[in-house]
């Protein structure tokens, strides 16, 4: 279970917490946990009434798809690209900071590929199958610190399992149906796995699924020891590239704005002490 619950009742300032942190180190010479800073909610409910492993799997198999078609057009990175090798090193930081917003995320065989394309894009499917695409690296020109911004977003939108409760949204009662009478043995659960998986890459996130993944992929990254105020940054780039007609894909989903900027302003001082811990 996400400890998001016990944080939410005792949501500390982000100087506070790392002070007690720091002074519980002093007094026992033992790296104390540190509470989540950001202030979200619990995970949605409705989650639970699409089954997480057959989502995970159906995920799964539609990242093999998308990386099968991507080599087969000779556009997906090889082992040895820098930009890669970039991606991977910046998720191998983070991903040691998910536990804490998702116990499933223990389980998860993380992957992070590079696909050559002009769009500016990138996601996390469930079960943490992570793809960029270079235009978002390149036109954007992102620093280490922005990378791992937009990837702990993605991340957040799959720890805080927002597509089983979007699913679950917009099929509908006669979807949830189905889904329990399979679950009880009543019916072909993989034919709606698979039903499923062709929805993940075109599923749009509510306003409140876009805040929730921009708090705790901005405390993720601050974990692993990347700058926060590159969260304002990004967005601020973000918000540029957007200018005019035909603006970039990524953005008619996680679309930028003023609002936005100002509340990851006003959530870079929270994560703060996490950062300044990371880099010790």
């Amino acid at each position: 279970m996400c400890f998001l619950c016990d944080a939410k009742h005792a949501a500390w300032p982000g100087r506070r917490a790392f002070l007690l942190a720091a002074a519980g180190v002093a007094a026992t010479g033992v790296v104390m946990p540190v509470r989540a800073q950001v202030n979200v909610g619990g995970p949605s409910s409705l989650r639970s009434l699409v089954p997480a492993d057959e989502l995970e799997g159906a995920a799964t198999q539609e990242y093999s798809q998308l990386l099968a078609e991507a080599r087969s057009k000779g556009v997906l990175a090889p082992p040895g690209s820098p930009q890669l090798q970039r991606l991977r090193s910046i998720a191998a930081r983070l991903v040691p900071q998910t536990t804490q917003w998702n116990e499933r995320a223990k389980q998860w065989q993380w992957e992070v590929n590079l696909v050559s394309s002009k769009q500016i894009n990138a996601f996390c499917m469930p079960g943490g199958k992570i793809a960029f695409y270079t235009g978002i690296l390149e036109q954007l020109k992102l620093s280490d610190d922005e990378t791992a911004m937009i990837m702990g977003h993605e991340m957040a939108h799959a720890l805080r399992e927002h597509a089983r409760a979007r699913i679950a949204k917009s099929q509908g009662t006669g979807a949830i149906l189905s889904l329990g009478a399979q679950l009880f043995g009543l019916g072909q659960l993989g034919d709606v796995a698979a039903g499923i998986g062709t929805q993940l890459l075109t599923l749009r996130f509510s306003r409140e699924d876009e805040t929730d993944a921009d708090l705790v992929g901005l405390e993720l990254a601050a974990r692993g020891g990347y700058n926060p105020q590159a969260a304002v940054s990004l967005w601020e780039k973000m918000a540029q590239a957007g200018g005019g007609a035909g603006g970039p894909s990524f953005l008619s989903t996680h679309p930028s704005g003023p609002a936005r900027i100002q509340q990851l302003q006003a959530n870079v001082p929270k994560v703060q002490g996490l950062y300044q811990r990371a880099r010790g």
